[in-house]
């Protein structure tokens, strides 16, 4: 289906992609470093809002849900009525609701907003890599996309460098108002670089289908992040995961049976689509969970200030970026499974180290995994990515793009859930306070900043069972990552490697005859 990007005639000029390039680029960083940057704050949130370890989670979980349920018919939408439409409007609204976050202590009204944001967040997000792909000729597709893969594994990091440096003279409000400045320059660049480019003739949105994929989705999220509040073998959590689980399943059911549905489930038979996908919801399920993690312990454990917990994630940054920009070469020379697969593997190496920490453990130990970690996110992204990208025809291009962020954030936000929940049942079931009112009791358990804030021995025993907590959380990341890698392998055993330009082709180029989806 053709394109109605202007300018119509004759690709761009090369100073313009790059504009282009650098403007969806910072847009993309807005959205995804929100994600994370509020991790650095999490000590500060509970101390002035009083929020509990489970309300915590909801604060940086509620803008990742709302994100990740409406990526597949925001991307449609914009698809449908302007790429460019959807990054002024998203850009709009994340802004507005980051301002107004700002102005908020009530823990309630905070993750409302953040989902707020998260509505904005996903109008900007499958925009930025379709106006890309939509974009960029062929030739240069893949360097823009690594560009782009790298702008997403390493917005998180700048996004927690930069708040932690904010949180040094301001409060956590900071951290919104720096959204908005950020959300203020993505937006005139857009204005003045970004070409309109849209699908006008796209069949009708599949409103039924969207409807089911943000119910099952709310639905099972909701109840892994509540589960340490109820119990895991509490019968209203068990149903709530059965329910989401239940309406996920009958989302793939009324897919299939749809002439034009949002998201043809029979696209996973092409192993390039399905290993993308899975990959990266594997990939940020351990990524973000981990700093969800980790910036409590850094801050609440060791006692760095903000600035210098989000400082300790420099060898993480300083090995993801270039591993990520050298990738493309080395996937060109040795293919897109061994680079994979030894990414995936090296992120979960870091994770076996990092859960070796304890309350004393040395930097370097901390340094010693955040080196395999970053290099191995740097190695898998790229090929994932260009793997979901490529796999498939231009006029299904929105489909991968969208395809791709909902991996993200859905992992994303699967990862703060159960790693988050995993802490939480850990840290309640080891933390002894034998002896104490019920009162104190309870403030102790709501989350380890309340613990330390009553002192003595409470806030001895916290800190070892939020130390006991973190290592069953990120052991269990560990074993997400080796699972990834598995599936990788074996998935693209027999795949044969894209090579055919999608533009030229209506059917995935990456999968055999008998595998390809039915795109009626």
């Amino acid at each position: 289906m053709p394109s109605t990007r202007t300018p119509a005639a004759g690709p761009a000029p090369a100073v313009r992609h790059n504009l282009v390039l650098v403007v969806t680029c910072v847009a993309l960083g807005t959205v995804v470093a929100a994600m994370a940057s509020l991790n650095v704050a999490l000590p500060d949130l509970a101390r002035e809002t009083h929020a509990t370890q489970t309300q915590l989670s909801w604060i940086i979980d509620a803008y990742s849900l709302v994100f990740a349920s409406l990526l597949l018919p925001a991307g449609a939408l914009g698809d449908r009525f302007g790429r460019r439409r959807a990054l002024l409007a998203g850009l709009t609204i994340f802004g507005a609701g980051s301002a107004a976050a700002a102005l908020t202590t009530d823990p309630s009204a905070l993750i409302a907003l953040r989902g707020v944001l998260g509505v904005g967040a996903a109008l900007v997000m499958p925009a930025t890599l379709s106006t890309i792909t939509t974009t960029f000729p062929r030739a240069q597709r893949a360097r823009a996309v690594s560009v782009w893969a790298a702008v997403a594994g390493a917005s998180a990091l700048v996004g927690l460098f930069a708040t932690g440096a904010l949180l040094e003279g301001w409060s956590w409000r900071s951290v919104f108002l720096l959204n908005v400045a950020l959300a203020l320059v993505a937006l005139v660049g857009t204005l003045l670089f970004v070409p309109e480019s849209a699908e006008p003739n796209q069949p009708r949105l599949d409103v039924g289908g969207a409807l089911l994929a943000v119910a099952g989705l709310v639905t099972l999220v909701y109840s892994v992040i509540e589960a340490p509040t109820r119990g895991w073998a509490d019968p209203v959590t068990l149903a709530g995961i059965g329910l989401g689980l239940a309406v996920l399943a009958g989302f793939v059911v009324f897919e299939l049976r749809r002439e034009n549905p949002l998201l043809d489930p029979r696209l996973f038979r092409n192993r390039h689509f399905a290993a993308g996908s899975l990959s990266i919801m594997l990939q940020f399920f351990v990524f973000f969970g981990f700093i969800f993690v980790m910036m409590q312990y850094l801050q609440l454990v060791r006692g760095d200030s903000a600035l210098m917990a989000a400082t300790a994630m420099l060898p993480m940054a300083a090995t993801m970026i270039p591993v990520s920009r050298a990738t493309p070469l080395l996937v060109s020379r040795f293919g897109f499974r061994g680079p994979w697969v030894a990414g995936l593997v090296g992120v979960a190496t870091g994770m076996g180290i990092l859960s070796l920490l304890d309350a004393s453990s040395p930097y370097w130990l901390i340094a010693t995994g955040l080196v395999p970690l970053g290099a191995g996110m740097g190695l898998a992204m790229t090929p994932a990515t260009t793997a979901i990208t490529d796999a498939l025809p231009r006029s299904l291009q929105n489909v991968g793009s969208a395809m791709n962020d909902l991996a993200r954030e859905l992992g994303g936000a699967l990862g703060i859930a159960v790693l988050g929940s995993l802490l939480s049942a850990a840290y309640r079931d080891h933390l002894s306070l034998p002896g104490l009112p019920q009162q104190v009791a309870d403030a102790a358990r709501s989350s380890l900043a309340a613990a330390h804030a009553i002192g003595g021995p409470v806030s001895d025993s916290a800190t070892g069972a939020f130390v006991d907590g973190m290592h069953l959380a990120l052991l269990g990341a560990a074993v997400a990552a080796v699972v990834a890698a598995v599936a990788v392998a074996a998935l693209l055993r027999s795949a044969p490697r894209p090579e055919a330009s999608a533009e030229d082709h209506e059917v995935p180029a990456a999968a055999d005859a008998q595998e390809q989806p039915s795109y009626s």
